[in-house]
C-alpha cells in the first residue's frame, strides 16, 4: 500500500506532497490494513513530507505491531530541522538504515536497532563475467560517450539534487580525463542550478538514459562504466555504495558521514581527492581490490542473512 507507484492498493493522499484533503480517513485505512499481522512503514513517520497523512498513520496503528524502517529523520534535513523526531509506541520497532540514525534517536528516547540494506551477493562465476564483459547494450553506451583504454567513463547513479555534489563528480571526471554521467534526473527545481554547473564542463558529459538505448537497465549502466562515482554530502546509506561492489566497480566516494560508517568495514574505496590513485588501480590491473570489497559485502551486507536480522527485532504478536 503507498501514495504513489506500482502497488497492491493505492492510496494517492500517501504520497509525498498529497494535499491534506486527499489523506485517506481513519476507517478506510483500517479497513485496507485489517489483513495484515505486522505493518511496515516506510520512511513516512520518520521524514515530514505528509504530515497530514503521518498523523492518520500514527494513530491507525498506535496499538498495532508496527515496524518503522527510517531511512531519513527530520533533522538531518534543513527544512525540516525544527520537526519533533518520530513517535513511538509500545507496540511498535524502530530500524535505522545506519548507526548515526540510531544513536540519534537514542539521545531524543526512541530506541531503535540498526539493520544495514541488503544486496544480492554474486556467485564467482557472476561476479568474475562482471570483471570480464560487458554486453552489447553497455558497449553500445560505451561508444556513445567516447570511452575506451584512454578516456574512461565515470558513472553517478544519483538524482541530481543539491546533496548529491553534482560540482564534485564532474570535478573528478574533469581531472581524470573522462566522460562524467549522471544518470537521474534533477528534481526540486534543481534543474537551472544543474545546468550552471555542468555548463562549462571541459570534459563530455553524458545524462540520463540515451534515447537510442531505451530502457537501458541499471545494471547495464554499471557494466558500461569504468568506475562509480557518489560525491554526495549526505546520504542515509548510499547504495551506489554496495552497488558499485557487486558489480566489480571501484567507487570513489564523497565524505558524507554514513559512508565514513560503512568504509569502516573494511571497504577500499578512493576519495575525491584520490584520482591519481585510481589511475594507477586502472594501469596496474589488478583485480584484488574488487574481490576485497565483495568479501567484505558478502559478509556484512548480504541479502540471504536479512531475514535473520529482521525477525530479530520483528515486534510481539
Amino acid at each position: 500500500m503507498a501514495g504513489d507507484g506500482e502497488v497492491d492498493h493505492l492510496l494517492p493522499g500517501l504520497a509525498i506532497g498529497a494535499r491534506a484533503d486527499d489523506v485517506p480517513p481513519e476507517r478506510e485505512l483500517e479497513d485496507t490494513l485489517a489483513p495484515a499481522d505486522l505493518v511496515v512503514v516506510e520512511n513516512l513517520l520518520s521524514l515530514p513530507l505528509n504530515p497530514a497523512a503521518a498523523d492518520v498513520v500514527s494513530a491507525v496503528l498506535a496499538n498495532r505491531p508496527s515496524l518503522l524502517h527510517h531511512h531519513d529523520l527530520a533533522w538531518q534535513r534543513p527544512a525540516t530541522i525544527h520537526f519533533p523526531p518520530p513517535p513511538d509506541r509500545p507496540h511498535w520497532r524502530h530500524v535505522t538504515i545506519n548507526e548515526l540514525s540510531r544513536r540519534q534517536l537514542a539521545a531524543r528516547s526512541v530506541p531503535a536497532t540498526t539493520i544495514y540494506n541488503s544486496f544480492a551477493i554474486p556467485d564467482e562465476a557472476r561476479f568474475e563475467a562482471a570483471l570480464t564483459t560487458r554486453g552489447d547494450r553497455a558497449e553500445a553506451l560505451r561508444d556513445l560517450a567516447g570511452a575506451g583504454p584512454e578516456h574512461p567513463l565515470l558513472l553517478q547513479p544519483t538524482r541530481a539534487i543539491p546533496r548529491k555534489n553534482i560540482a564534485g563528480g564532474l570535478a573528478v571526471a574533469t581531472e581524470l580525463g573522462a566522460t562524467y554521467w549522471i544518470l537521474g534526473p534533477d528534481e526540486d527545481g534543481f534543474g537551472p542550478e544543474v545546468a550552471r554547473i555542468l555548463a562549462p564542463a571541459t570534459t563530455p558529459v553524458l545524462r540520463g538514459i540515451p534515447d537510442s538505448l531505451p530502457s537501458l537497465s541499471i545494471d547495464e549502466a554499471y557494466a558500461a562504466s569504468d568506475a562509480v562515482l557518489l560525491p554526495s554530502t549526505w546520504e542515509g546509506f548510499g547504495n551506489p555504495s554496495l552497488e558499485s561492489v557487486v558489480h566489480g566497480r571501484p567507487l570513489i566516494i564523497g565524505p558524507y558521514p554514513v559512508a565514513r560508517e560503512l568504509a569502516a568495514f573494511g571497504f577500499r574505496w578512493f576519495g575525491l581527492h584520490q584520482g591519481d590513485e585510481l589511475r594507477a588501480w586502472w594501469e596496474g590491473g589488478d583485480d584484488t581490490l574488487l574481490r576485497h570489497n565483495l568479501e567484505v559485502a558478502a559478509t556484512h551486507f548480504s541479502l540471504a542473512d536479512l531475514p535473520t536480522r529482521i525477525a530479530a527485532v520483528l515486534p510481539d504478536h
